[in-house]
Protein backbone atom coordinates (compact mmCIF):
# COMPACT_ATOMS: atom_id res chain seq x y z
CA UNK A 1 0.00 0.00 0.00
CA UNK A 2 3.60 2.07 0.04
CA UNK A 3 2.22 3.46 -3.35
CA UNK A 4 -1.23 4.11 -3.20
CA UNK A 5 -2.89 6.95 -1.90
CA UNK A 6 -3.45 7.72 1.59
CA UNK A 7 -7.10 7.86 0.97
CA UNK A 8 -7.54 4.51 -0.92
CA UNK A 9 -5.39 2.87 1.77
CA UNK A 10 -7.59 4.38 4.55
CA UNK A 11 -10.52 3.24 2.77
CA UNK A 12 -9.19 -0.13 2.12
CA UNK A 13 -8.27 -0.73 5.78
CA UNK A 14 -11.24 1.42 6.85
CA UNK A 15 -13.68 -1.02 4.86
CA UNK A 16 -12.38 -4.05 6.68
CA UNK A 17 -12.31 -2.67 10.09
CA UNK A 18 -8.95 -2.77 10.64
CA UNK A 19 -7.99 0.44 12.03
CA UNK A 20 -4.90 0.24 13.31
CA UNK A 21 -3.31 -0.22 10.14
CA UNK A 22 -5.15 3.11 8.37
CA UNK A 23 -4.33 4.90 12.11
CA UNK A 24 -0.59 3.86 11.22
CA UNK A 25 -1.51 5.55 7.87
CA UNK A 26 -2.33 8.74 8.63
CA UNK A 27 0.10 9.03 11.73
CA UNK A 28 3.20 8.71 9.20
CA UNK A 29 2.03 9.82 5.75
CA UNK A 30 2.82 13.46 5.12
CA UNK A 31 -0.17 15.66 5.60
CA UNK A 32 -0.63 16.17 1.79
CA UNK A 33 -3.43 19.05 3.29
CA UNK A 34 -6.61 17.97 0.85
CA UNK A 35 -6.17 13.90 0.35
CA UNK A 36 -4.66 13.57 4.21
CA UNK A 37 -7.83 15.68 5.51
CA UNK A 38 -9.83 13.39 3.32
CA UNK A 39 -8.49 10.44 5.26
CA UNK A 40 -8.71 11.41 8.75
CA UNK A 41 -12.50 12.26 7.64
CA UNK A 42 -13.32 8.87 6.23
CA UNK A 43 -11.55 7.41 9.99
CA UNK A 44 -14.01 9.97 11.91
CA UNK A 45 -16.90 8.64 10.09
CA UNK A 46 -15.93 4.70 11.51
CA UNK A 47 -15.34 6.32 15.17
CA UNK A 48 -18.73 7.78 14.99
CA UNK A 49 -20.57 3.98 14.44
CA UNK A 50 -18.22 2.86 16.74
CA UNK A 51 -19.19 2.70 20.69
CA UNK A 52 -17.62 1.88 24.19
CA UNK A 53 -14.13 0.35 24.25
CA UNK A 54 -13.83 0.03 20.08
CA UNK A 55 -14.71 3.60 19.95
CA UNK A 56 -11.94 4.33 22.81
CA UNK A 57 -9.42 2.60 20.77
CA UNK A 58 -9.66 4.27 17.68
CA UNK A 59 -10.88 7.47 18.62
CA UNK A 60 -7.47 8.26 21.25
CA UNK A 61 -4.69 7.26 19.20
CA UNK A 62 -6.80 9.74 16.21
CA UNK A 63 -6.97 12.77 18.17
CA UNK A 64 -3.70 12.14 18.98
CA UNK A 65 -2.88 12.31 15.18
CA UNK A 66 -4.59 15.17 14.98
CA UNK A 67 -2.76 16.77 17.60
CA UNK A 68 0.40 16.63 16.50
CA UNK A 69 -0.61 18.50 13.56
CA UNK A 70 1.71 21.80 13.10
CA UNK A 71 -0.69 22.68 10.46
CA UNK A 72 -2.65 24.74 12.38
CA UNK A 73 -5.51 25.53 9.86
CA UNK A 74 -5.81 21.99 8.82
CA UNK A 75 -5.98 20.57 12.72
CA UNK A 76 -9.06 23.41 13.08
CA UNK A 77 -10.66 21.74 10.12
CA UNK A 78 -9.95 18.31 10.59
CA UNK A 79 -11.74 18.77 13.80
CA UNK A 80 -14.94 20.57 12.34
CA UNK A 81 -15.07 17.81 9.84
CA UNK A 82 -14.77 14.85 12.49
CA UNK A 83 -17.67 17.44 14.61
CA UNK A 84 -20.17 16.67 11.58
CA UNK A 85 -20.38 13.16 12.33
CA UNK A 86 -20.68 13.57 16.10
CA UNK A 87 -17.07 12.91 17.04
CA UNK A 88 -15.36 15.08 19.37
CA UNK A 89 -11.63 15.04 18.89
CA UNK A 90 -11.07 18.37 20.72
CA UNK A 91 -10.90 18.91 24.38
CA UNK A 92 -10.16 22.36 24.16
CA UNK A 93 -6.38 22.16 22.71
CA UNK A 94 -7.39 23.27 18.87
CA UNK A 95 -10.40 25.45 18.67
CA UNK A 96 -9.54 28.69 21.14
CA UNK A 97 -12.71 28.43 24.14
CA UNK A 98 -15.52 30.57 23.65
CA UNK A 99 -18.14 32.26 26.30
CA UNK A 100 -21.72 31.93 25.25
CA UNK A 101 -21.61 36.09 25.47
CA UNK A 102 -18.64 36.17 22.70
CA UNK A 103 -21.39 34.04 20.81
CA UNK A 104 -24.48 36.25 21.79
CA UNK A 105 -21.92 39.22 20.54
CA UNK A 106 -20.58 37.51 17.09
CA UNK A 107 -24.14 36.46 16.47
CA UNK A 108 -25.31 40.34 16.94
CA UNK A 109 -22.25 41.84 14.67
CA UNK A 110 -23.09 39.18 12.17
CA UNK A 111 -26.54 40.00 12.25
CA UNK A 112 -27.97 36.50 12.81
CA UNK A 113 -30.38 34.54 14.86
CA UNK A 114 -29.32 32.57 17.93
CA UNK A 115 -32.19 30.97 17.94
CA UNK A 116 -31.83 28.76 14.90
CA UNK A 117 -28.32 27.47 16.14
CA UNK A 118 -30.35 26.60 19.23
CA UNK A 119 -32.37 24.29 17.09
CA UNK A 120 -29.24 22.01 16.73
CA UNK A 121 -27.08 22.81 19.48
CA UNK A 122 -28.38 23.06 23.64
CA UNK A 123 -27.11 26.48 24.57
CA UNK A 124 -27.21 27.48 28.10
CA UNK A 125 -28.46 30.82 28.74
CA UNK A 126 -25.20 32.04 31.00
CA UNK A 127 -23.19 35.34 29.94
CA UNK A 128 -19.97 33.44 30.98
CA UNK A 129 -20.72 29.54 30.36
CA UNK A 130 -18.59 28.10 27.65
CA UNK A 131 -20.17 26.77 24.66
CA UNK A 132 -19.48 23.73 22.08
CA UNK A 133 -17.87 25.96 19.50
CA UNK A 134 -17.19 22.91 16.98
CA UNK A 135 -20.58 22.53 17.42
CA UNK A 136 -21.50 26.17 16.59
CA UNK A 137 -19.58 26.48 13.80
CA UNK A 138 -20.44 23.02 11.92
CA UNK A 139 -24.14 24.43 12.23
CA UNK A 140 -23.28 28.15 11.82
CA UNK A 141 -21.64 26.93 8.22
CA UNK A 142 -24.31 24.52 7.92
CA UNK A 143 -26.46 27.66 7.23
CA UNK A 144 -24.34 29.52 5.37
CA UNK A 145 -24.05 26.63 2.63
CA UNK A 146 -27.74 25.67 2.57
CA UNK A 147 -28.73 29.69 2.44
CA UNK A 148 -25.80 29.95 -0.57
CA UNK A 149 -27.59 26.65 -2.32
CA UNK A 150 -31.00 28.24 -1.74
CA UNK A 151 -29.49 31.26 -4.07
CA UNK A 152 -27.98 29.61 -6.62
CA UNK A 153 -30.71 27.15 -7.12
CA UNK A 154 -33.02 30.67 -7.32
CA UNK A 155 -30.93 32.13 -10.11
CA UNK A 156 -30.55 28.84 -12.10
CA UNK A 157 -34.22 29.43 -12.44
CA UNK A 158 -33.93 32.98 -14.37
CA UNK A 159 -33.73 33.86 -17.72
CA UNK A 160 -30.12 35.37 -19.50
CA UNK A 161 -30.76 39.36 -18.47
CA UNK A 162 -29.07 42.62 -18.46
CA UNK A 163 -31.17 44.64 -16.02
CA UNK A 164 -33.82 43.05 -13.85
CA UNK A 165 -36.20 46.00 -15.36
CA UNK A 166 -36.21 43.17 -18.28
CA UNK A 167 -37.77 40.41 -15.48
CA UNK A 168 -41.28 40.13 -14.88
CA UNK A 169 -42.57 41.08 -11.20
CA UNK A 170 -42.54 37.22 -10.26
CA UNK A 171 -39.08 36.95 -11.43
CA UNK A 172 -37.87 40.00 -10.03
CA UNK A 173 -39.00 39.01 -6.64
CA UNK A 174 -36.86 35.82 -6.96
CA UNK A 175 -34.14 38.31 -7.67
CA UNK A 176 -34.70 39.45 -4.47
CA UNK A 177 -34.88 36.46 -2.52
CA UNK A 178 -31.80 35.36 -4.24
CA UNK A 179 -30.08 38.56 -2.60
CA UNK A 180 -31.41 37.96 0.50
CA UNK A 181 -29.84 34.74 0.93
CA UNK A 182 -26.79 35.19 -0.38
CA UNK A 183 -26.99 38.15 2.09
CA UNK A 184 -27.65 35.56 5.31
CA UNK A 185 -24.90 33.22 3.93
CA UNK A 186 -22.62 35.75 4.27
CA UNK A 187 -23.61 36.68 7.47
CA UNK A 188 -23.67 33.01 8.39
CA UNK A 189 -20.15 32.85 7.52
CA UNK A 190 -19.09 35.97 9.10
CA UNK A 191 -20.47 34.43 12.45
CA UNK A 192 -18.87 30.96 12.40
CA UNK A 193 -15.17 33.04 11.13
CA UNK A 194 -15.53 35.13 14.54
CA UNK A 195 -15.91 31.97 16.45
CA UNK A 196 -12.46 30.35 14.77
CA UNK A 197 -11.01 34.33 15.42
CA UNK A 198 -8.82 33.95 18.80
CA UNK A 199 -9.44 37.44 19.59
CA UNK A 200 -13.01 37.34 19.88
CA UNK A 201 -13.11 36.10 23.15
CA UNK A 202 -13.85 37.19 26.97
CA UNK A 203 -11.64 34.77 28.05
Amino acid sequence: MLGSRVTDAVEFFRQREEYRHALKLVRHRAPDPQRWRNAVGRMSSSVGTLAGRARVHVEEPLREVVLDLEDQALRQEVVLDARRVHVDLDRGEILHPKTYGDMRRASFLAGVDLELVRRHISLVDDFFAPVDVAGVVVVGRSMAEAYQRRAHRLVATLPTFHTVAQLSVRQRSTVEQANRDSTDASRWGAFSRALLDESTTGF
